[in-house]
């Protein structure tokens, strides 16, 4: 049994909710400036992510679930989620992104995983706009006490997992799991990559390569 952990904004989504949300209250650029820094290892990740979510404050719930449902798949991500599924491998998103955006995505395309651990953005008492805040075990949390305790529920060494990622705050996962998969790393993050991969199918080719996927699926 294996574990295949992935990131979710800018690895298995092209899409990045914060400056997707940040566009419907005119602060995307903000925002973007805010996630590239925090992705190139430049500011901590939860400053950032803080920020980012301050910039959001008042921003209307249509509004928001408007921008949740813009986030898509990338190309072949549902697929390879899919075949990892058949074989038995135990799938798991671990992403500072949120829930609903992940979700929205997922249903879109009927895409399903086994785990996913995300953040949220609260909304205020009567449910009609964000509060600036943000909540969830992706702040101050670490992907690599994540995907040790996932690893753990399941049953699964460590060096039988797989980590799948593109930004700062997915070197944690990427540096204690057995296989290291950099999807379009950062400059940062290349470094700590077993392999490098531009598309999903370039990541199925690994994952058959590292015999995750099985053989006679080849």
């Amino acid at each position: 049994m294996t574990v295949v952990a992935f990131d979710f904004d800018g690895t298995l989504s092209d899409s990045e909710m914060t400056v997707l949300l940040g566009d419907r209250c005119g602060v995307a650029d903000e925002m973007a400036e805010i996630t590239e820094q925090s992705m190139n290892d430049e500011i901590d990740y939860a400053e950032s992510l803080r920020k980012r979510a301050a910039l959001l404050e008042g921003l209307p719930a249509e509004d928001a679930q408007a921008a949740y449902d813009q986030v898509e798949l990338r190309e072949g991500a549902a697929e390879l989620i899919e075949e990892l599924n058949d074989a038995g491998v135990t799938t798991a998103i671990l992403t500072g992104g949120f829930e609903r955006g992940v979700a929205a995505a997922l249903e879109r395309e009927g895409a399903t995983v086994d785990h996913i651990v995300s953040n949220r953005l609260p909304m205020t008492d009567d449910e009609t706009e964000l509060t600036g805040d943000v909540e969830g075990p992706l702040i101050e949390g670490t992907k690599d006490d994540a995907l040790e305790s996932l690893a753990e529920d399941v049953g699964v060494d460590m060096e039988d997992t797989v980590a799948v990622g593109d930004g700062a705050n997915d070197l944690p996962m990427l540096n204690v799991a057995g296989l290291a998969v950099g999807f379009v790393p950062k400059p940062a993050v290349e470094p700590h990559c077993d392999v490098v991969v531009t598309s999903m199918d370039e990541a199925r080719t690994e994952l058959l390569e590292a015999d995750v996927l099985p053989a006679a699926d080849r």
